[in-house]
């Protein structure tokens, strides 16, 4: 790491990388007060309206309709997402196209110059290194997704115009607490008073009503302020805007993509008077959005499905996609997971849909070893079929040199597995 201490605008976004995941002991450190510091000495500000898309599962997917929603309503639009499937410029896409990374480059050393000795992990580096790239591409509307949690997230240092929040469920429990009640009042901290927050859980926890009624922001939720009723060939919406009716059902694979779609349309909805949108961009936006590794479906035969769900609640709406394409004589499943993950819940959600398991070690401190992976099968009684694999490359190898032209192969588990089965050659 010798090589990666000291730095300037002309290095590589490679050695800029090294050098950012230095400079804080700790992966993860919760709290605003680093990084409210250093934004403060940038003078950074984001002076268009802004989106905070916070949740459990379906952040990406929300952000991926409200860009494409925005973009097609001809708005100059900035999008940070995080983590990256493949590269780290993907985490930042400025009227639809991921930064360069000579422009990353040029965000980080801007954050360097001013930071002195504050440490700041790898999620704030990159985060005021996106802000400060909107800002410098004086974007018209921008879209941020909380990394995790909300209230003590580095993105929670910007305002939101609007705050989303796609799902409460259970995962991140060492930083957010173990219940849907810790998890709801830590994520609705990215709520702002006087301002709107879209819900797209029928469950909303009542610390996040409390919350919202302490703080005064205006409450929409999903099945009450909103709605969605759907068929096999179009769905209806129900809003603050009002309804409308024959929408075509999203580019996104999956039932609950429909609720990920009725939170962006009620977003933009509330931000009308600032950012206007018109139906004929909104359905534009639902048919031209993307998102890799979500239930992304690659041709050929037999079929290949890529999902980076990572915990209980992303599984069981993947166990009802699947449930959902139609007849495939066997399903096998490419699976590798990090180990603190409740890997128990994940199989518990999918194994009704799978015939076989390839089970893959992923590499890295945080990577579950097939053992882990094993052990957490057996507790969920799936005892036969279980194939262990040298690493994902191996399993996907194995899956396909096993499969016939009508099984399927899911890849599952975690942003790294689909990403290495991405870059494993065809058998």
């Amino acid at each position: 790491m010798r090589e990666c201490l000291s730095l300037s605008a002309a290095d590589s976004l490679e050695r800029w990388l090294c050098f950012v995941q230095s400079q804080h002991p700790a992966a993860i450190e919760m709290g605003l007060e680093r990084v409210e510091q250093v934004r403060a000495r940038m003078g950074l500000e984001l002076s268009c309206p802004v989106i905070t898309v916070g949740g459990t599962n379906g952040k990406g997917s929300t952000c991926a309709l409200l860009e494409a929603m925005l973009m097609e309503a001809g708005y100059r639009t900035g999008c940070y997402t995080s983590p990256h499937l493949h590269a780290y410029p993907e985490r930042v896409r400025i009227a639809g196209r991921m930064a360069t990374e000579q422009s990353l480059v040029a965000g980080f050393a801007a954050v360097e110059a001013v930071r002195g000795g504050i440490p700041l992990t790898y999620f704030e580096f990159g985060t005021l290194a996106a802000a400060w790239l909107l800002r410098e591409a004086q974007v018209e509307a921008a879209v941020l997704e909380v990394g995790l949690g909300g209230r003590l997230d580095a993105v929670n240092i910007f305002d939101a115009d609007c705050a989303v929040i796609t799902s409460v469920g259970i995962d991140h429990v060492q930083w957010l607490g173990p219940t849907r009640e810790t998890i709801g009042r830590e994520k609705a901290g990215i709520f702002r008073a006087g301002r709107p927050a879209v819900i797209a859980d029928r469950r909303v926890p009542d610390s996040m009503l409390d919350h919202a009624g302490r703080v005064g922001t205006r409450i929409l939720r999903l099945g009450v302020e909103f709605e969605v009723e759907a068929d096999a060939a179009q769905w209806r919406y129900r809003g603050p805007g009002g309804v409308r009716g024959g929408l075509p059902h999203p580019a996104l694979r999956g039932a609950h993509q429909l609720d990920n779609a009725a939170a962006a349309i009620t977003a933009l909805d509330t931000l009308r008077e600032q950012i206007p949108v018109d139906m004929t961009s909104i359905r534009r936006g639902l048919v031209s959005a993307t998102l890799p590794g979500r239930f992304q479906v690659l041709p050929g035969r037999p079929v290949i499905i890529l999902d980076v769900a990572h915990n209980p609640n992303a599984a069981q709406c993947l166990a009802h996609s699947l449930a959902s394409m139609g007849p495939f004589h066997e399903t096998f499943a490419v699976f590798g997971m990090l180990a603190d993950k409740d890997i128990e819940g994940v199989v518990g959600a999918l194994q009704p849909h799978v015939d076989r398991w390839f089970v893959a070690p992923l590499p890295g401190p945080r990577g579950a070893s097939a053992d882990r992976i094993v052990a957490a099968l057996d507790a969920q009684h799936v005892l036969d079929a279980v194939h262990v694999c040298a690493d994902v490359a191996d399993a996907l190898a194995r899956a396909r040199a096993a499969a016939r032209p009508d099984d399927r192969i899911l890849v599952v588990g975690s942003f790294v597995t689909v990403d290495a089965a991405w870059v494993a050659p065809a058998a």
